[in-house]
């Protein structure tokens, strides 16, 4: 009898456990709301959006405030009024679905821009919850008027415009330079950049005097460099620069190119990728011809053509060269090698977060780019690359000491190096498990348990945390973007076609911490990476004053949404010639720029 028990007891297991795994594997996740019947969804779980992943609810309708999709016969509502309710209709969504997971049970229906599929939150219909909203549209008017009546009192309140990304300009929603934007989206006022202006046509006052003038919305940049004695610091603002070059016009080319052309001796070289400069590869091959030692070290996938196809034809100018390839041992060659430094005469130090590629070079990407001048600093970033030179990568590297370098001009810094020194945890989270006033953070992704938990600690204690992600991380495996903004922190995802690449923390306005370290398991653990923390009032002041301009320039309806990396909501991402969200596809070619037919 009890063995009997048992095996029905293990069968029952059995099947709970394939039922479970069968639901949990028919869960995906919901990347992009182009309107609130229509939505692209990860089917196949690889976190990009792809063909065949943009998915229509079957016979339903819905306001919504995306001009593409607009369509007034539908509406039976005044455009100005319709686009209220498309407004309030498109933040019901996105609140509701961004980033969750849903079920899909497809119809085998196709349109041209979508498959016809049922979409289920938590077991419940999501056709049936937009309808019973008030938003959803059930033979040409509202499915639940009563609530629909709720939804107007509320539209006739807000105040919107169309913002067109490409020229700056916003426009009253009855302006038919507006509607025909190509590269417009509808924003409430509060949202508007700061470096916006209005359409001369509709946005026009009198003075008393009877003549014509319009009100400008100006945003003065701070200063992008400080230079404090023995620390130099360049920050690149990816809201000027929307399509990157290859011309070395920028600071931060032109400074690296000033150290290659100064060095005497020696330059050591650790870069995760490149891409072919010709005022920087004229550097190095001069001061190769005048006698100057130039060692490289490489990450091996970077040869392989995904990202930085130029990696490989440039290191074989240098007789001096190593990829972080371990013969043998597949898990530690995938690990990264993802410094991004270079060491001059054993005396200055450049690094940070900028890759030696076009997109960081010319500023089009935020980075963040540090050079010290210390034969102290010098030494520690040596010893790092002599170990990876000669063959000990990731964890196969010693630890580095925990020393405090205080410099001439009164800085203090600690170096450390992933993964052997656990960066993350055991150098920047007792940072900020200490601050008292403030935690800003342009971040390229956040998915490091213990640093987002240490984040959430502080916000509870009153430190004001606020922090800016890439666009491209909010559908990143693991990232706690979801747990920080519900915890009450302010996260705001960039809407630029550069990337925020940057990986710093600057805490109560005394410490910068920054590097390559990406807030990750992967730079914690595995990856190799350095980070420099820098104590000086007046370099970390600089930065914050710097957050708190990107900041301003974000609009605030991005602490709710996030914008595609690679569409209209994306300012200069269509025109940029970058696959920015990764797909494969460029500009007009990617589904997120190109223009459906109404």
């Amino acid at each position: 009898m009890k063995e009997k028990l048992s095996a029905v007891f293990i069968i029952i297991l059995f099947c709970s456990f394939t039922a479970f795994n069968i639901l949990s594997t028919n869960r995906k996740t919901v990347l992009n709301v182009i309107t609130p019947v229509m939505l692209e969804i990860d089917l196949n779980n690889n976190h990009t959006v792809d063909d065949g992943e943009t998915v229509c609810l079957p016979r339903t309708k819905s306001y919504t405030s995306n001009l593409v999709e607009y369509k007034d016969e539908i509406k039976g509502l005044p455009f100005q009024k319709g686009l209220a309710v498309g407004y309030l209709a498109d933040e019901f969504t996105h609140k509701l679905l961004d980033g969750k997971e849903v079920k899909i049970k497809e119809t085998g229906n196709f349109l041209p821009q979508c498959k016809i599929a049922e979409i289920y939150l938590d077991n419940r219909k999501y056709s049936d919850i937009l309808k019973e909203s008030g938003f959803g549209i059930a033979n040409g008017k509202p499915a639940n008027e009563l609530k629909f009546k709720e939804i107007l009192a509320k539209a006739e309140n807000l105040k919107l415009v169309i913002y067109n990304h490409k020229s700056g300009k916003y426009h009253k929603p009855e302006c038919k330079y507006g509607r025909i934007a190509h590269d417009a989206v509808v924003l409430s006022v509060r949202d508007l950049p700061e470096s916006s202006s209005p359409c001369k046509f509709c946005h026009i006052t009198k003075t008393k005097s009877g003549k014509k003038h319009k009100t400008e919305k100006f945003s003065v940049p701070p200063p992008n460099i400080i230079t404090n004695g023995s620390i130099k610091i360049i920050l690149t603002d990816f809201t000027k620069i929307l399509k990157p070059d290859k011309n070395c016009n920028h600071t931060a080319c032109r400074e690296f190119v000033s150290l290659i052309d100064n060095s005497n001796a020696s330059i050591d070289i650790a870069l995760y990728g490149w891409t072919d400069i010709p005022k920087v590869r004229t550097s190095l091959e001069n001061a190769m011809k005048r006698g100057v030692n130039i060692r490289v070290i490489y990450d091996t996938k970077t040869t392989s053509g995904n990202y930085y196809p130029d990696t490989e034809i440039f290191v074989k100018r240098f007789a001096q060269r190593r990829s972080d390839k371990i013969e043998g041992n597949n898990t530690l060659t995938n690990s990264l090698m993802h410094n991004k430094f270079a060491i001059f005469d054993n005396q200055k130090v450049f690094t940070g977060s900028m890759n030696f590629s076009h997109t960081g070079f010319s500023g089009f990407n935020q980075n963040s780019i540090i050079i010290v001048n210390s034969k102290a600093a010098a030494e520690i970033y040596t010893k790092e690359f002599n170990q990876m030179f000669g063959g000990k990568f990731h964890t196969l590297k010693e630890k580095t000491p925990n020393e405090i370098l205080t410099l001439i001009d009164g800085s203090r810094i600690i170096i450390g190096f992933s993964p052997q020194d656990k960066v993350i945890n055991e150098k920047l989270v007792p940072l900020v498990n200490s601050a008292k006033h403030s935690i800003y953070m342009p971040a390229f992704l956040i998915t490091h348990k213990p640093l987002t938990n240490a984040l959430i600690t502080a916000h509870h204690r009153g430190v004001d945390v606020k922090i800016i992600l890439d666009a491209t991380s909010t559908t990143t495996r693991h990232s706690t973007m979801y747990l920080l903004r519900q915890s009450g922190i302010p996260v705001k995802v960039e809407n630029f076609a550069g990337k925020m690449h940057s990986k710093v923390v600057i805490i109560d306005d005394k410490y910068v911490v920054t590097g390559s370290t990406n807030f990750s398991n992967s730079g914690e653990n595995k990856n190799d990476e350095n980070m420099i923390i820098i104590e000086n009032p007046k370099i970390a002041k600089f930065y914050s004053d710097f957050f708190k301009y990107l900041w301003k320039k974000i609009p605030d309806k991005y602490l709710k949404f996030n914008p595609p990396a690679e569409s209209k909501y994306s300012i200069g991402s269509c025109s940029d010639g970058i696959d920015n969200d990764y797909d494969g596809k460029i500009d007009s070619a990617d589904s997120g720029c190109s223009q459906r037919e109404n």
